[in-house]
């Protein structure tokens, strides 16, 4: 299925990962989407993994229903008001006390350890297929979304399945499990009564918290949405660093970090306000169920019909409930929280990519690298087309330089050819084949980029130039930066090729940085070549030197330039002057000079604008040469 399929294809805009629709996603939903990461088809061992941690789980509950037995038998036989059935003295039934005590401790203990592997394998698998799919949404979707919302989205998201694992198996399960096995020795060893009292006592708690934290959650759901802003804002400034010295704006980006941690901080306090009295709430009705089954006992004990060890054997085991009970309340918030973030995780699993590869789609050959755009119509919105009808062609081995203002539609055709986008009417084909009937990963691998903005990973220029071609030859790496004129440059660096160039490539100029995506193009070695602006960084020196690395890397290659100055494409074969979306002009360098139109006038103003800002000998050889100044 093509893209164009989709509405956002034709121009809208995908909806947000976090809509209100997944923060109120179906918990059953999410738990259905969760499961198979524990129990996945054809991985048996896991699945043994998961059935012995249950196992160890019910040994562990047995144990602890069976303690408070050898408690009261203790007691008993130290009061000798009993006689206990087990053939211990006291001092063995408080032995095998402490035994079952261990053993409980310590079948959890190895119920955490069997589990462990399959627990993190989930949230491996989770948080990798999400990493995956934002990395196939479209160049659309990235743009509209901001990165620290979305890392926001996929960190929650992730958390929230290992809170789950975490508390509602090993929590909430065994609560409940060690809870029915409580409420069964309450009714057939002591009588039903014991058990109204616990069971009143739970029901109303349980009522109390649920309503109780449901109230809360519109709290903290704001207190996340004020987390989540204040953190977009700290990322947007410290990814805008250098523009924000630029303007002196530092103290500027402080206050508006403060605004944004004041209105987290006001929400933050309005959900601790609540979880105090949440809190307060849940002792209050704890305490009332205690002391009412402690009643019941001691005045059993006055009777006679019960011993002073029955007595310890109630208390015990109200001890074991109030216990987890103390954090259900908190448990429960979590975890509605982490259905929350998780809803809002799979929702950005549910959105399909705005641009995906037909069922079956075969993989792009590139026998000769004719690339063709057959009456091509485009648009960002669809009241605002940017491409209208355009028809133009490459042919293999050709240069085809792409000049215009700005808005002429450039940098679209570019997307288009990479294909970040889909044509809204039309197609754009490589060696007759539709891109939208070809994979996008083969694609990829045919074109080579050189963006105007070279973007760097923090990490070494080896790592950042090798990635054109991860398996790449140290000697290969080293020949693709000579070619880009980058082996002076590294050799006089203490640390070489192992040098970290900082976050986005910013311990590097904007020249150096531009050869090195230079390098890792060529290294690359693809069969077309698209140009953007791929030497304006760069001084007239180096510029020329670069343009000459070019050349010789597009002998043999499809190369599509896309230009502002105009002096850097007076050698391509053809060069389209676009406005308004449109082919204007076409013809060679000289060509387009005595036909006196758009190009000339183009030209004429950039060798005016190089003159104004030159001493009168430079302006001199720029009105022979043309310009070689700044890109208008």
């Amino acid at each position: 299925m093509r893209s164009s399929s989709f509405p956002a294809a034709r121009g809208g805009t995908p909806p947000p990962a976090d809509a209100a629709a997944a923060a109120e996603a179906s918990p059953r939903r999410i738990l259905a989407r969760v499961a198979p990461y524990l129990w996945p088809p054809g991985r048996t061992g896991t699945k043994i993994r998961v059935l012995l941690a249950v196992a160890a789980l019910v040994a562990s509950k047995l144990f602890a229903v069976a303690t408070p037995f050898l408690y009261k038998s203790a007691v008993d036989r130290l009061s000798g008001e009993g006689v206990s059935d087990l053939a211990l003295g006291a001092v063995g039934l408080t032995v095998a006390y402490g035994m079952a005590r261990l053993m409980t401790t310590g079948f959890q203990q190895l119920r955490d350890v069997i589990f462990l592997r399959a627990g993190q394998q989930a949230l491996r698998e989770v948080a990798v297929e999400t990493f995956s799919h934002i990395h196939r949404m479209s160049l659309r979707y990235h743009i509209t979304r901001k990165t620290g919302g979305l890392s926001r989205v996929m960190e929650r998201g992730v958390k929230g399945i290992e809170f789950l694992l975490r508390f509602l198996l090993f929590s909430i399960g065994p609560l409940l499990l060690e809870l029915g096995m409580i409420c069964v020795v309450l009714a057939t060893v002591f009588d039903l009564w014991y058990l109204a009292v616990v069971a009143a006592t739970l029901g109303t708690y349980a009522v109390f918290t649920f309503r109780v934290t449901q109230w809360r959650l519109g709290l903290r759901r704001e207190m996340n949405l004020q987390d989540q802003d204040a953190n977009q804002k700290a990322i947007d400034s410290l990814l805008n660093f250098e523009t924000v010295k630029y303007f002196g704006a530092e103290a500027r980006e402080a206050a508006r970090y403060d605004r944004a941690m004041e209105a987290y901080i006001g929400a933050a306090v309005k959900s601790g306000y609540s979880l105090a009295a949440l809190n307060f709430g849940q002792t209050v009705l704890i305490t009332a169920g205690l002391v009412g089954v402690m009643a019941m006992a001691a005045i059993g004990v006055e009777r006679g019909s019960l011993t002073v060890g029955d007595f310890v054997m109630v208390n015990a085991y109200m001890i074991q409930l109030i216990q987890p009970l103390n954090f259900l309340g908190s448990v429960y918030r979590d975890i509605r929280q982490s259905f929350v973030d998780m809803g809002a995780m799979f929702h950005l699993l549910d959105q399909p990519p705005e641009v995906a590869d037909r069922p079956g789609a075969p993989a792009l050959k590139v026998p000769r690298g004719e690339l063709r755009f057959e009456d091509v119509s485009f648009g960002y919105d669809p009241a605002r087309p940017v491409l209208h009808g355009l028809s133009f062609s490459a042919a293999p081995g050709e240069t085809v330089a792409l000049v215009g203002p700005s808005g002429a539609g450039k940098s679209t055709i570019g997307r288009l050819l990479f294909r970040f986008y889909d044509a809204t009417e039309g197609r754009v084909a490589i060696d007759g084949q539709d891109l939208r009937d070809v994979t996008q990963d083969s694609l990829h691998a045919q074109i080579g980029v050189v963006p105007q903005d070279t973007v760097l990973f923090n990490d070494t220029l080896l790592y950042n130039i090798s990635y054109g071609r991860p398996g790449a030859s140290r000697a290969e790496i080293e020949a693709a930066a000579e070619a880009a004129q980058l082996g002076a440059f590294i050799a006089a660096l203490p640390e070489g090729y192992a040098t970290q160039v900082g976050e986005r490539g910013l311990r590097l100029s904007g020249g150096e940085k531009q050869r090195v995506g230079i390098a890792r193009t060529i290294l690359k070695n693809p069969p077309i070549v698209l140009l953007d602006e791929a030497t304006s960084a760069l001084d007239t020196r180096t510029e020329r030197d670069i343009q000459e690395a070019l050349r010789r890397m597009g002998r043999g290659r499809t190369v599509v330039t896309i230009a502002h100055r105009l002096s850097t494409v007076v050698d391509a074969d053809r060069i389209l002057v676009l406005d308004a979306g449109r082919v204007v002009e076409e013809g060679r360098h000289d060509a387009l000079l005595a036909a006196g139109g758009r190009y000339a006038a183009l030209w004429a103003a950039q060798a005016e604008s190089a003159g104004r800002f030159t001493s009168p000998d430079r302006a001199a050889r720029v009105a022979g040469d043309g310009p070689a100044g700044p890109a208008e």
